[in-house]
């Protein structure tokens, strides 16, 4: 495994770390005392993207994206990572599931969103079932030739700039010897399709801008075209496509961690008390030893999940591993950043009480830890029969 980046990489990341800082970085506080991003800032950041060359850089190049590594793509998070979430939406990474789209979705779906025309947002998380994606009671039943959707999805990321949603839903259900067992079905759902409502969420601590919103779908009716993959073959089509999403998770925790530690470190250097830089007093200093040696071990656990995957290895346990780490690493470094600090570190004069409360989000979502530590011990357990 070669730990050094290529000439090609080192430019992704010094692009992408250019673009937050001339580009995010100067309308964070706007977006945090607004809790907005104005329609036309975010448009400005998407075509900005555009015009860069990274918009969709997520996808291959045969539908029109850069085409960049499952590495190299992690690379990019952890550089917008750095950023605002509400901000660096708009820099534009399709679902990757989209390349599941057949034949007109091609058309309607796949292009558009890679070319920045429309976007999307995925919906899979409900009142009653979060980690237990088979206990949704979002469903969808046959009428004649079409499917009928009714159900609510909730705590659903970008739905408010969404032109269509990715939404998951239960279309049956098989008896097995571990009882019943949903069958759940993807389909694509075009904001203002009849029956189909967009509502704001609930108010939230961490990613202020990046609304989550709630989803009804009240006798929604649509067509076998709007089925994403096969009918009922709705898990095959996330075990395909989503896993890798935490990658992303992972990724820009490390990179938010790293903005983090650089302001802890200059503070450490310049902030003196007793005659000294405070970071020379060993309960500040060994602080920064341990938050760089936890950031780093998260890096190389993130972009070495990214490595197996294009290597085509085996990488279940490995990604959700780095995702685990990174997460509980963000909490552990921001909370150590602003203690740094001491009182001003609370004020939002700083972005550090901004970082650690953006934290806190970050091991629950696409994954809680438990759900991560959960994948780990079966995947470690299972080849023993255990």
């Amino acid at each position: 495994m070669q730990f050094g980046l290529t000439d090609e990489q080192e430019m992704i990341v010094s692009t992408v770390r250019s673009f937050v800082e001339k580009e995010i970085y100067p309308f964070e506080a706007e977006v945090e005392r607004s809790g907005e991003v104005r329609a036309e800032l975010a448009e400005a950041i998407k075509q900005k993207t555009i015009d860069l060359g990274f918009y969709a850089c997520n996808f291959p190049e045969e539908v029109g994206g850069a085409g960049l590594s499952h590495l190299e793509f992690a690379l990019v998070e952890r550089e917008l990572g750095r950023g605002s979430m509400a901000l660096t939406h708009f820099f534009g990474r399709p679902q990757n599931i989209l390349m599941a789209c057949e034949g007109e979705q091609r058309e309607r779906y796949l292009f558009p969103a890679v070319r920045g025309e429309r976007m999307d947002a995925l919906a899979m998380t409900e009142p009653d079932a979060g980690s237990d994606v088979r206990g949704m009671k979002c469903t969808a039943r046959r009428d004649g030739g079409d499917w009928v959707l009714n159900g609510t999805k909730h705590f659903i990321s970008g739905a408010d700039h969404a032109d269509f949603v990715i939404v998951f839903v239960a279309t049956g259900e098989d008896d097995t010897p571990k009882g019943p067992k949903k069958r759940i079905t993807t389909f694509l759902v075009d904001r203002g399709t009849p029956g189909f409502t967009i509502r704001d969420g609930y108010s939230s601590v961490s990613h202020r801008g990046y609304k989550n919103m709630v989803l009804e779908f009240d006798d929604c009716r649509l067509p076998d075209a709007q089925v994403l993959g096969e009918v009922d073959g709705g898990f095959a089509v996330m075990n395909e496509w989503l896993y890798a999403t935490r990658i992303t998770v992972a990724a820009m925790s490390v990179g938010r961690a790293r903005r983090c530690f650089e302001l802890a470190l200059a503070h450490a250097a310049e902030r003196r008390q007793f005659g000294q830089p405070i970071g020379k007093f060993q309960g500040v200093g060994f602080q920064i030893a341990d938050m760089v040696t936890e950031i780093d071990a998260a890096d190389w656990l993130t972009l070495a999940s990214a490595w197996r995957l294009d290597q085509g290895l085996p990488a279940n346990r490995e990604i959700a591993s780095a995702k685990l780490y990174a997460t509980e690493m963000l909490a552990r470094v921001t909370d150590a950043a602003l203690q740094i600090h001491g009182g001003m570190g609370l004020m939002d004069d700083l972005p550090i009480e901004r970082f650690w409360r953006d934290a806190r989000v970050e091991r629950i979502w696409d994954g809680t830890s438990e759900i991560q530590r959960h994948i780990i011990s079966r995947e470690l357990l299972r080849p023993l029969g255990a």
